[in-house]
């Protein structure tokens, strides 16, 4: 069994996230919408289907309900997805199938049009298959933040599972031990909300798994911009406070449980990375900070 988390605070999509996912799994799953604070007007009545209400509160509460899904999960394998997704038939048992222990998978990316409930008209763009982590906001000391790696789409197009230096977060899947066993959506630091697929691939990297992009299945995110805004309630501060934590807990190296590579080994291992002078660890003082 899959058991799948769909985070929502207020989402405009998540009714038809929730019914895309049920249409076109073709194993057995049971899906956790999490209502972080609010009430939809509208419930799916299906007996997979297994709501988790959240309090209300100021703060953003994504990785407790994520942690409340694992907890109540009956699945060998747990997977968050974002509340504006589409997926393609039988995601499910093609990860399922494709997976190994110590792994973290992410499906072939794809842009969404919401309106038609289709995938988007890439106009000459690839899928996005990979994701690195811009030199800018490492630089400012503001973040760890994910960009499209198209050049290494291009570049690795027939490679159906490859690795990828980290994932933007609207969606991963593995098995619930591996999510256990590496102690997943930490709220001390991260607090509620941010740095999800950081937390998710740095760890599983830095502890001997690996992170894998499945070219063989695919999901479709919204890009929500001007035309939909932030549909998730955003804490700005709590936010900032986040990407603080992670950052100095990454470029210090951090005690990490079960640690068998730094930092640097990551980046050293995807290296020439995008825009990222030699001189790094110069540049941003790497691990002289602790």
């Amino acid at each position: 069994m899959l058991s799948i988390c769909i985070p929502s605070k207020g989402e405009k999509f998540l009714n038809q996230t929730i019914k895309d996912v049920l249409e076109n799994a073709t194993g057995e799953i049971e899906v956790f919408p999490v209502l972080d604070g609010y009430e939809p007007d509208e419930l799916i009545e299906d007996s997979r289907v297994k709501y988790i209400r959240l309090p209300s509160t100021p703060e953003m509460k994504k990785r407790h309900g994520v942690n409340e899904m694992v907890r109540q999960s009956r699945g060998d394998y747990v997977m968050s997805l974002d509340a504006h997704c589409l997926v393609a038939k039988g995601f499910d048992e093609q990860l399922a199938k494709d997976h190994q222990s110590n792994w973290v998978q992410i499906p072939r990316r794809h842009r969404l049009d919401a309106e038609r409930w289709e995938i988007q008209d890439q106009e000459g763009r690839p899928p996005i298959d990979y994701e690195y982590l811009m030199w800018k906001p490492v630089k400012q000391r503001d973040g760890f933040h994910g960009y499209k790696w198209d050049s290494r789409t291009l570049e690795r197009v027939d490679v159906m599972i490859d690795d990828t230096m980290t994932i933007q977060g609207s969606c991963w899947f593995m098995t619930k031990d591996w999510y256990n066993r590496c102690g997943f959506m930490q709220i001390d630091g991260y607090k509620g909300w941010g740095q999800e697929g950081e937390e998710v691939s740095f760890t599983t990297w830095l502890t001997g798994g690996r992170v894998v992009t499945n070219k063989a299945t695919s999901y479709a995110h919204l890009h929500k911009g001007r035309t939909y805004g932030r549909m998730y309630h955003f804490n700005k501060g709590e936010a900032e406070e986040s990407y603080k934590y992670s950052y100095d807990f990454w470029i210090n190296d951090r005690p990490l449980k079960n640690r068998v590579h730094n930092f640097d080994w990551l980046v050293e291992k995807f290296w020439p990375v995008p825009n990222w002078p030699d001189d790094w660890k110069e540049q941003i003082r790497y691990g002289k900070d602790k």
